[in-house]
């Protein structure tokens, strides 16, 4: 079984993020944007998880099928949110049996649509990275948030929380950002508290603004004016919009890249043409793959 933690012992990894999709539409999409991405011979790919409802379902069936039945390596995004610590172990002990070996733990939050979620018995990230090792010999991530996570108190203490839950783990990976200086400081920061444990950027191109501005609001992620000012200005155009969204993040990938970075993780939003216009400007993609 591949685990990411020895990919990324052995070089740079490069890796694609999906959602469980909610409808058969979105669902023949995904496999859609899988066969597509495929070619790109990704180190791995990653499916996240809602804590209520039927996607909690289909993160396992998409992991284990992409392990199954393609050339990819899946990890499985899993939340200490809405769950029970016998609910968390017996899903690790699932994964652990289907032959899945990285999982990312993360704290995660209630569904914002449940009036009563249910309680949350391991509060901390940490804690789940502890019951999934326990568990099996799995290859684990977290999260990290280069601005802050937008709960913390300060970024002092984000930064004390997040060192924490890297000397657990064997790497990170984080949330989406635009400013690569954020991220360098990040690292600066976690180095000077003793952290060496591999963290990969991720990055997300801008080809739909509202959606991407949505999620930078929720997870604490400034969205640059001058970008959303470039943006707005042809958001009557999609094309142009995806032209200027894979031209910024290809800069912005480019630049990690030559800052050494351990890896770079794209979030794709279950579409696969803005990652393989990156991968094709950086010079990424194999021989054949378009």
């Amino acid at each position: 079984m591949t685990k990411i933690r020895d990919l990324l012992a052995s070089g740079r990894t490069f890796s694609f993020e999906f959602f469980p999709p909610k409808t058969d539409e979105a669902q023949r999409e995904l496999e859609k944007t899988l066969r597509e991405l495929e070619p790109l011979r990704p180190s791995f790919v990653s499916v996240t998880y809602g804590a209520a409802g039927s996607t909690r379902e289909r993160t396992h069936e998409i992991v284990v099928g992409i392990n199954d039945d393609t050339s990819m390596t899946a990890m499985a995004h899993l939340t200490v949110a809405c769950h029970s610590e016998a609910e968390l172990r017996a899903i690790v002990e699932r994964y652990r049996d289907a032959g899945v070996a990285n999982i990312l733990a993360l704290g995660g939050d209630p569904p914002r649509d449940l009036a009563d979620p249910p309680p949350t018995e391991l509060p901390y990230a940490s804690q789940l990275v502890d019951l999934v090792r326990e568990i099996g010999d799995f290859s684990v991530g977290v999260a990290a948030h280069p601005e802050g996570h937008p709960r913390s108190p300060d970024l002092a203490s984000d930064r004390r929380r997040l060192a924490e839950k890297l000397e657990r783990a064997d790497f990170g990976i984080t949330q989406f950002f635009f400013d690569n200086t954020v991220y360098y400081r990040m690292i600066d920061e976690l180095s000077a508290l003793g952290v060496a444990t591999p963290v990969i950027p991720g990055i997300i191109p801008v080809t739909n603004p509202s959606q991407v501005e949505r999620f930078a609001q929720l997870a604490g992620a400034e969205f640059p004016a001058d970008f959303a000012e470039r943006i707005g200005a042809v958001a009557d155009d999609p094309a142009e919009v995806r032209r200027i969204g894979v031209e910024v993040a290809t800069a912005q990938c480019a630049d990690l890249l030559d800052h050494g970075v351990p890896g770079i993780h794209f979030y794709t939003l279950n579409r696969s043409t803005a990652t393989r216009e990156i991968y094709r400007n950086l010079g990424l993609a194999p021989d054949g793959a378009r």
